[in-house]
């Protein structure tokens, strides 16, 4: 890169929000251990607000996730560093939460596998590489492709989705600086918590990451709900793949409809292991062939299924 190119990219960066100096802990390091720990504190109380004033555009991303996931799209995440780990854990986390499909919800993240253990250096200052993740995943016009970068500016997570975008998908950015900093004209929903300053300067895996984290549990968890993955307020549509999920799926049985232990094992050993049937079964007093007649006729809402008429 030469001096000149440097120099810019110094200025673009110097003059983010998330590489400025926090007022409150100039003299951190001069603190003690209780002390450092309450200024971190106070200003991590600061995140849910930044995220509140997102809700009208969180709101249209899932609305947005909603309509690709229920024809066939999928949603993905493109990040670097903290940002891109983020993301892939979100969508790790969909298929044994809420029994989603493996793909349907998926992160890369700049450098790959490896990144996700190992700083990755460099790989992330090209757009290229984003655009042929993209390119990778065989985006298309169904799916939504989630941009993730603190900075906004981070080269990799700018290709991806100005590729997705190329290639018809949807769009969003997450992004932790104000947005009227926002500079990339091509997205359809941008979600911008602004966090300011971080304790120490840059360290966007503090305020940033906890924003940003925040807005995922907020994207897949409301979608899951949109889509009929939750009963009440429990987790329903769950996949009994390990012996601590089998036992919560037997709870959640229990918790919904009152029967026994014993009862609730019975019932989802004749439904297949599929905690929805069980409740139909149950609440709606049918059998198992009946009750996924009736999930198939209500899209998988239980509730829904439960009230059917005959």
């Amino acid at each position: 890169m030469s001096a000149a190119k440097e120099k810019i990219l110094f200025d673009e960066i110097s003059s983010l929000s998330t590489e400025q100096r926090n007022a409150n802990s100039m003299d951190i390091d001069a603190r003690t251990t209780g002390e450092i720990l309450k200024i971190i504190n106070n200003e991590d109380k600061t995140v849910p607000f930044a995220v509140e004033k997102e809700l009208p555009y969180i709101e249209k991303a899932v609305e947005h996730i909603v309509e690709a996931l229920k024809n066939g799209g999928r949603l993905l995440y493109f990040g670097a560093g903290t940002s891109g780990r983020l993301g892939v854990v979100d969508a790790s986390e969909c298929p044994p939460t809420f029994g989603t499909p493996f793909g349907m919800i998926d992160g890369y993240i700049a450098g790959g596998k490896e990144a996700m253990f190992r700083a990755q250096e460099g790989v992330e200052d090209y757009e290229e590489n984003g655009a042929k993740d993209v390119l990778k995943a065989g985006v298309t016009g169904k799916d939504v492709v989630c941009g993730i970068a603190a900075s906004r500016r981070t080269p990799y997570v700018v290709g991806a989705v100005k590729k997705a975008k190329e290639l018809g998908a949807t769009t969003l950015y997450i992004t932790c600086n104000p947005r009227k900093d926002f500079n990339i004209k091509e997205v359809d929903v941008a979600i911008c918590p602004y966090v300011g300053p971080e304790v120490v300067m840059g360290s966007t895996r503090m305020k940033s990451g906890t924003a940003q984290k925040l807005v995922l549990n907020m994207l897949t968890t409301t979608s899951m709900i949109r889509l009929g993955k939750v009963y009440e307020n429990m987790m329903i549509d769950l996949q009994m793949t390990n012996k601590k999920l089998v036992e919560r799926s037997k709870r959640i049985v229990m918790t919904i409809t009152g029967v026994s232990y014993e009862e609730a094992a019975d019932y989802l050993q004749k439904a297949g292991g599929h905690v929805k049937t069980a409740l139909v079964m149950i609440r709606g007093k049918v059998n198992a062939e009946e009750a996924k007649k009736r999930l198939k006729k209500t899209e998988g809402f239980v509730r829904k299924a439960i009230e059917l008429k005959n």
